[in-house]
């Protein structure tokens, strides 16, 4: 086997061939370094050759993958390092033997073989479904060494009671915290084993305990595992022992839907590994489950065009040594992935200063200056500002009107609709410094310094302020221009303070009383007050103190046509919405306190897959209306939205329609319903609900894209789940225009434009397995009508431990065989099979990738603002250093 390194960052992709009597795969790509040593190459006497390469992955492990090479065969012998897509990719690397003669002679070899073993090794594990099963069944999740000992040994002497550890200590010292039940059946297992019937031991058999549990050895993790399961150790593992494994191993990953089916699942291993009904399982039968048990990331498929390329890329690409380069470098990058938000800061950030210093210019030059100096200038030149950005801050938030330029214009190619939120706040931040600069420098500074003027310096002042001075400070406060900007800035204050997200989302410990004041429905009302801050402002603005002249006094000159815009929206909004609520059909209240909800659909009631509406329920308050995403497809003759309770009004909402649904039926989805159906029996009044919308929103662009990569964390599949179901209602509709031989010559006979998306790959991440109750019914719609395989769903269960894990591995096992049999994976009870733990997000990219060169591919993602910038990382690192470009929407309201 020999590794070819190429230098530069190149992601081409050659042509590998595996010929007989040659061994030989070529590698392309990035690599970090040089090989580590020189290839290996072992002669035995059968003729066959051992040939083995050795590079680093992308966490700077060494892997090393040997290959078995024959006249007639190629099969992967061991893989030391790497994960399971390494080993995954290794495997199809395999060539079997192309002649029935060779065929017919490698099993007679493998008969012999197996004859002459042990009953212990009846599996062959020097292939590559081994080598996969050999990376398996590990206790403990990393890999340790001596090092690992010594902080073991450590927490012994501080959970240690007179010299001994507590069997309810051990999976605190063993590193096993979250998995208490497991390590206490290990400490079991591990005890009967030696003799050791007391239920603590010294440090010499914790040591003993822990090079067992940590061997590298398959056959030794293999026997630990059997005596877990084997609790009375006669060699034989029951039913019965089997259910208890299964009920230990769903507790271990928090899957209590698999805890109920236990005893179903048991019975199901039984049938396959004790056919002839003996009623029991032994060591190799175990042996053999595991090992035909595929790995679960390897729900890819490619071919053996790009597979040496899909290794190579592994490794780490070069970097740049010279810290002047490399700051040029990110520079530039940083400029090309952002420069629309650049040039509109950099538009707002110069028409402020220009504001700013001609207001300032302006208050130099006249005879105010002398008496108040530069506090007035820097007030003045804050107002004026502050005007501009109250103004400019109502645009962000005419939704219908950036939905309009959004879907009707070409404005999107320059302007960042999607960061019209941002913007509001970063306008927000602007309009505090303005205030602040004009509240201070009029508060400390002008009002001091003008009572405390001499006669010859005020008289130029008694044209604004009287022929009387002032005569103390409460002066200016009481009056009209005082009293407003007061009330202002604390109106402005409460509103900004409540907007903070550790306000608006109930993050602070704060007493009862005080919680009430915070929360959702506090930064609603809160921000409301805007009313009362525009009026106050226009008054502030036309009671002035150094202008008297009516077209000097500018305030309604800056906010007119923003305001009159703003005024028009929230009117269209509640014209739109109407006073007709719209019909509830459906309503369903899923585990992990998520609420659905179908409505009928208005008349004339249009939108893209990807939008959102807003919702309000008098039945709580009839001035709040929340955004929520739409989750039903265009073609659909109802919307639905799927409704996590977070907050304050959407538990009030959740709890009311509780109160109006009832159990589910066999068959049914979801713990609580009501079908609001013509025949249905009377149920309990429904709420009253009220939508307005739709609203543009960064997903909508869907459509502009060949290819899509949709990443969805918990509920924020939500409007994903609309673009599948849009994807796969356009699938129907093709395959009906196809029967009705409307599309001849792949031509369309009607004006409809075509249906852009091509190929769709959804990661769907979520830490509960109830979770999958809530979009249960799309997954198998998909799985059972995408006959062409244009849908790619992968979903991910992050209370499972990851492949590998022993506290997973029977789940694994069992996952294989109920979907072999049933076509339904046990964690889902969808037709998709469920992967566990968190995606290797670069793996998932470089897939992508490779799948579709020179393609561009949108990139969207809704949910938890911690993975948008491992997101977006890879989106610019594989756009700039593959023929693929990848670009990133992130969805927000």
């Amino acid at each position: 086997m020999e590794t070819q390194e190429n230098q530069h960052e190149s992601w081409s992709e050659p042509e590998t061939t595996t010929e007989s009597r040659r061994s030989r795969v070529s590698f392309s790509g990035p690599l970090s370094g040089p090989l580590s040593g020189p290839l290996v190459t072992n002669k035995h006497r059968n003729g066959s050759k051992n040939k083995s390469a050795r590079f680093k992955n992308d966490d700077g492990e060494m892997v090393e993958i040997t290959l078995d090479v024959r006249d007639d065969s190629v099969s992967v012998q061991n893989i030391r390092g790497g994960d399971s897509e390494t080993a995954f990719l290794a495997s199809r690397l395999e060539m079997k033997p192309s002649s029935l003669s060779s065929r017919l002679r490698q099993v007679s070899q493998e008969l012999k073989r197996m004859t002459s073993f042990k009953t212990f090794d009846k599996v062959d594990r020097s292939k590559s479904g081994a080598a996969r099963a050999l990376r398996g069944l590990k206790f403990m999740s990393k890999s340790v060494g001596s090092d690992g000992w010594s902080r073991v040994e450590k927490r012994f002497d501080e959970l240690s009671v007179d010299g001994k550890l507590p069997k309810t200590r051990f999976s605190q010292c063993i590193g096993m915290h979250e998995s208490k039940e497991f390590a206490g059946e290990l400490f079991e297992a591990l005890a009967r084993r030696r003799g050791i019937s007391t239920a603590s031991i010294t440090k010499e058999e914790l040591r003993e305990f822990w090079e067992q549990i940590t061997d590298q050895s398959f056959d030794s993790r293999l026997q630990t595992f059997f005596d877990m399961v084997d609790k009375n150790a006669d060699g034989r593992i029951t039913e019965e022992e089997v259910k208890e494994i299964i009920t230990l191993s769903a507790s271990a990953n928090k899957l209590s839907k698999l805890q109920e089916r236990a005893e179903e699942y048991a019975a199901l291993i039984m049938e396959e590994l004790d056919p002839n009904n003996l009623g029991y399982i032994e060591l190799y039968n175990l042996e053999m489950l595991l090992l035909q048990a595929p790995a679960q990331s390897a729900h890819i498929t490619t071919d053996s065009r790009v597979l040496s390329q899909m290794l190579s890329q592994k490794l780490v690409p070069t970097k740049e040594h010279n810290p002047i380069k490399r700051a040029f470098r990110e520079l530039s990058y940083f400029m090309e992935d952002n420069w629309k938000r650049i040039w509109i800061i950099a538009l707002w950030l110069s028409i402020c200063a220009a504001l700013f210093t001609w207001k300032f210019i302006q208050y130099k030059r006249r005879a105010v200056f002398h008496v108040m100096g530069y506090c007035v200038t820097t007030a003045k030149g804050g107002a004026e500002t502050l005007k501009f950005n109250m103004a400019l801050i109502l645009l962000p938030v005419c939704r219908n009107t950036i939905t309009w330029l959004r879907s009707k214009t070409k404005l999107g190619m320059a302007v960042p609709f999607d960061d019209n939120i941002n913007f509001h706040k970063v306008i927000a931040f602007g309009i505090a410094i303005g205030v602040g600069l004009h509240a201070i420098s009029h508060l400390t500074c002008d009002f001091p310094r003008l009572l405390h003027a001499t006669d010859e310096e005020y008289e130029p002042m008694k044209q604004f302020f009287g022929d009387q001075r002032p005569n103390n400070y409460w002066w200016f406060v009481k009056g009209t221009e005082g009293w407003t900007g007061v009330v202002i800035v604390v109106l402005m204050a409460i509103a900004f303070v409540l907007a903070q997200p550790w306000f608006r989302r109930n993050k602070l410990n704060l007493p009862k009383p005080l919680k009430k004041l915070t929360g959702f429905n506090a930064f609603w009302y809160s921000h409301h007050l805007f009313v009362i801050v525009y009026v106050l402002f226009i008054i502030h603005g036309y009671f002035l103190y150094l202008s008297k002249k009516w077209y000097k006094k500018t305030t309604w000159m800056y906010l007119a046509v923003p305001m009159i815009l703003y005024g028009c929206e929230r009117l269209l909004r509640a014209f739109r919405s109407g006073y007709k609520s719209v019909k509830i059909l459906k309503v369903a209240v899923y585990p992990g306190n998520v609420l659905a909800l179908h409505v009928s659909k208005p008349q004339g009631f249009k939108y893209t897959s990807g939008q959102y509406i807003y919702v309000n329920c008098s039945d709580i308050s009839p001035f709040e209306w929340h955004p929520f995403s739409i989750t039903s497809a265009p073609g659909d003759d109802y919307i639905s939205v799927h409704i996590r309770t977070l907050g304050d009004w959407t538990s009030q909402l959740k709890g009311i329609f509780a109160k109006a649904c009832q159990p589910a039926n066999d068959g049914q989805s979801g713990l609580l319903r009501a079908d609001m159906l013509p025949g249905k029996p009377s149920l309990p009044r429904m709420p009253r609900l009220r939508i307005d919308g739709p609203y543009g929103a960064p997903a909508q662009d869907y459509k502009n894209y060949e290819v899509l990569l949709l990443v969805g964390l918990g509920i924020g599949a939500t409007p994903l789940i609309s673009i599948l179901k849009d994807v796969l209602n356009n699938i129907k509709q093709q395959e009906e225009d196809l029967e009705e031989g409307e599309i001849e010559s792949g031509v369309k006979s009607n004006k409809k434009k075509p249906f852009a998306t091509k190929r769709a790959y959804f990661y769907w991440v979520t830490r509960e397995q109830g979770s999958f109750e809530w979009f249960k019914g799309v997954m198998n719609e998909i799985a059972e009508n995408d006959k062409e395989g244009v849908i790619e769903l992968h979903n991910y269960c992050t209370s499972v431990y990851e492949e590998g894990d022993a506290r997973s591995a029977l789940i694994t096992m069992l996952q294989s065989l109920h979907h072999a049999k049933s076509g339904v994976d046990v964690v889902s009870e969808t037709r998709v099979k469920t992967h566990f733990a968190r995606p290797n997000w670069r793996s998932v990219y470089k897939h992508v990738a490779l799948k579709h060169p020179d393609k561009r591919v949108g990139v969207f993602y809704c949910g938890a603002h911690g993975l948008v910038g491992e997101l977006r990382k890879f989106s610019l690192d594989f756009s700039r250093k593959t023929g693929t470009k990848f670009d990133f929407h992130k969805e927000n309201f």
